[in-house]
């Protein structure tokens, strides 16, 4: 259903008083999003177009309090910082409030993760469930300026016909217009946070995050930057944490291909702090002595164990590894 800014507004102004904010010890930041309970969170459907073609696709954030406010997203001021960039997709509005990207996404391809042996890491071959076309990224510039991260989920050869969908999409109804999407577990600044992983700039990541690829993303301003002159916040995600389902101190991307869990990423902001982006600017981590593995919760002494040697790069001193993942927090405990 074809959905324009001010109403989405009216609906979401209906809907504030179960919107975002502190309840039962959690916070939600999206205030459009309801979290359901089983690791999903349902959200505000929208159908676009591109190059004659129907997409849909959901916002998550926004550059400017007024659009976060209209489409009940998170505010993010610094996504402002990738305009007149290769990482953002240049959108026209049609006069019913369509918007037409001009590249879209690929979800045909079936994801694949094979290590050899079974369940070692790194994987030894990775295709991602979703490949974004030549120019495609999230991040879209309305005609005002404005910069939404509306990440593509879904096309469809007309506007009741759903063709393709991204993997994490649970259920999706074009006429109520939602999406039931799934969450992923990490941390931010000792807190447990879920968000939602929609798309990545490096292919293995793109697959170990079952998002779709999207290399023009890492022309976001810029690599190692986290304040409020980048379009990026900082993410570490190890590389050999401890792993078994029940191992209170899991964590890593070998536990991701091993155990086939979250890797519970640590994310140095969240939605209500002015340097978060959901573009998370990846730090590969590596403990020197893997017997000394124990979970993460904080990026600030993710960076104190960096600086004594208990941690370092891959390969390398630990720093950023130059690739993103588009991931916006939901909420908090």
């Amino acid at each position: 259903m074809r959905r324009t800014i001010p109403l989405l507004a009216a609906l979401l102004a209906l809907a504030a008083p179960a919107a975002a904010g502190a309840s039962g010890g959690a916070t939600q930041f999206i205030p459009s999003a309801h979290e359901n309970g089983d690791n999903t969170v349902t959200l505000p459907l929208h159908h676009g177009t591109s190059q004659g073609r129907d997409v849909w696709f959901v916002v998550l954030d926004a550059s400017t309090s007024e659009a976060a406010e209209a489409w009940g997203a998170n505010r993010s001021n610094k996504l402002a910082n990738a305009a007149g960039t290769t990482a953002v997709q240049r959108v026209t509005i049609g006069g019913d409030g369509t918007i037409d990207f001009p590249a879209s996404v690929d979800f045909a391809p079936q994801r694949v993760v094979e290590s050899d042996p079974p369940g070692t890491f790194p994987p030894t071959t990775t295709i991602p469930g979703a490949m974004g076309e030549p120019g495609y990224s999230p991040l879209i510039e309305l005609p005002d300026g404005t910069i939404l991260n509306a990440p593509q989920i879904a096309d469809g050869t007309g506007i009741d016909n759903i063709d393709h969908r991204a993997d994490k999409v649970v259920r999706l109804d074009s006429a109520d217009g939602i999406v039931v999407y799934k969450e992923t577990d990490g941390f931010a600044r000792g807190n447990a946070v879920k968000y939602v992983s929609t798309d990545a700039s490096d292919m293995l990541a793109a697959t170990l995050e079952d998002a779709t690829f999207a290399p023009a993303l890492n022309a976001a301003p810029f690599a190692g930057g986290d304040g409020t002159d980048s379009a990026r916040a900082t993410l570490v995600a190890f590389l050999n944490g401890q792993t078994g389902p029940d191992n209170p101190q899991r964590q890593g991307l070998n536990s991701a291909v091993k155990d086939g869990l979250d890797p519970l990423n640590v994310l140095a902001w969240t939605p209500n702090q002015g340097r978060y982006s959901p573009l998370w600017d990846v730090h590969l981590a590596a403990f020197a002595d893997p017997r000394a593995a124990t979970r993460q919760t904080e990026v600030a002494k993710v960076f104190d164990l960096a600086r004594n040697g208990t941690i370092t790069g891959p390969g390398a001193p630990f720093g950023p590894s130059d690739f993103i993942v588009d991931c916006p927090i939901v909420s908090q405990t």
